[in-house]
């Protein structure tokens, strides 16, 4: 069975995933006992706190056509299904050392990569006429926080 999304469901994940994000950047700076590498940490949860504020104020944007479901949904399954997707795929509770700021920022690194290869696969979900364009700036705040994460790691290993 092929699934079909449209914008909002995407938006909906989205959130999630930048939900799931601040979580881990929150918990990770629990762990490290560097005070500078916690605030850095807290400011990357906050930066995730801002970009799911940013999708759901691109969500409230969305045209009547881009928030019609794809499919029958009476019992609102499909959202139950998105939330459980972006749960499982991006920023999943997984055991990482905690106290060391460079397998923290490699686990983030990964996550981050997965979100991209994640909207990708998206993408091809999501018909034109559902927004499918929108997708492209999803992709273009993650990539923003690859580089931003390679940078730090690169400064810690000089």
């Amino acid at each position: 069975m092929a699934y079909v999304f449209n914008m909002n469901e995407i938006l909906e994940m989205a959130e999630q995933i930048e939900r799931n994000g601040a979580a881990f950047y929150r918990n990770a700076a629990k762990g490290i006992s560097d005070s500078q590498k916690s605030e850095y940490l807290l400011e990357l949860a906050q930066m995730e706190d801002q970009h799911e504020k940013t999708f759901a104020s691109l969500r409230a944007q969305l045209s009547e056509k881009e928030k019609i479901p794809t499919i029958f949904d009476p019992e609102d399954e499909t959202v139950l299904y998105l939330r459980a997707l972006a749960d499982t795929r991006v920023f999943f509770e997984k055991k990482i050392d905690t106290s060391s700021m460079e397998e923290i920022l490699k686990e983030a690194l990964t996550a981050e990569k997965d979100s991209i290869v994640f909207y990708l696969g998206m993408k091809d979900l999501v018909p034109e006429k559902f927004g499918k364009e929108k997708i492209d700036s999803i992709i273009k705040e993650e990539m923003a926080h690859i580089k931003l994460l390679g940078k730090k790691l690169v400064e810690l290993k000089k």
